[in-house]
């Protein structure tokens, strides 16, 4: 589930958006009233979404969203008059008064964002180190002397045995290299 934490410089402001927030069953990590209580909490978790209000008394929201960790979105809730005409950048805007599903259907569109750019960032192929590289060329070189294989034969060989094996073809590599010497 995804950590949201609530922040507004009016305490009963943040608790009546978390209780709508947990009404709806989403759950709220921590409910804030200043942005440095905002960081402290973020920097203890790796993603979420910050819903809070335009102006803190250590803060604006921009100033806030510049300094939270990479892993976190902005959800505003503010009178348009506040932000109107102003470049929010990445903060999601959401007028209030607001309707609760706005509010909701606008907490789970960035939860929706978050889990696409997460799929994607693993989906993206992750690049061999030198080291692994130089391991895998030398198997193969192995496979090709001894076994009289061809590259493409030696590669296949390495990728079964990673599979079978269920580690990567690095360290399938490895096993090839300390079963011939």
């Amino acid at each position: 589930m995804i950590n949201i934490i609530v922040a507004f410089s009016r305490p009963e402001d943040g608790r009546n958006i978390k209780n709508i927030l947990i009404k709806n069953g989403l759950q709220v990590t921590a409910s804030c009233t200043s942005g440095s209580q905002v960081l402290a909490h973020a920097d203890d978790l790796r993603s979420g979404i910050v819903v809070g209000g335009f102006r803190f008394g250590d803060m604006t929201c921009r100033q806030l969203y510049r300094q939270l960790p990479s892993g976190f979105d902005m959800l505003l809730i503010a009178s348009p008059a506040k932000w109107s005409g102003e470049n929010m950048g990445e903060i999601v805007c959401l007028p209030a008064p607001f309707k609760v599903c706005d509010l909701i259907s606008s907490v789970r569109m960035i939860e929706r964002m978050q889990s696409e750019k997460r799929r994607q960032r693993k989906s993206r192929p992750q690049e061999r180190s030198e080291e692994d590289t130089k391991v895998i060329a030398q198997a193969k070189a192995v496979l090709i002397s001894r076994n009289s294989m061809t590259e493409p034969d030696a590669h296949r060989y390495l990728q079964k045995c990673s599979m079978d094996s269920g580690t990567g073809i690095a360290e399938a590599a490895r096993m090839v290299l300390s079963l011939y010497q």
